[in-house]
């Protein structure tokens, strides 16, 4: 396969590591008390919701706990 003259085959691959933007992403707005509050209020009901199932559902995992009828309720009859 005969190889062409030129290095690189599109010019703007080689000029791609010097190119710089003169675009500004827009300045952030500062965020008000009541949406800093509401954000942390926000945070510590997730963190209470994940904390309030680990101590009700840890004691439930418990391999060694016994049931308090000791097996299904529908067996009992027979």
């Amino acid at each position: 396969m005969p190889r062409r003259g030129e290095s690189v085959p599109f010019a703007f691959i080689a000029d791609a590591d010097r190119f710089r933007s003169n675009v500004t992403p827009p300045p952030r707005a500062e965020r008000s008390l009541a949406q800093r509050a509401g954000s942390a209020l926000f945070g510590l009901t997730v963190v209470a919701g994940l904390a309030g199932s680990l101590l009700l559902g840890v004691p439930a995992l418990d391999p060694g706990q016994e049931s308090h009828r000791g097996g299904p309720a529908a067996a009992e009859g027979r």
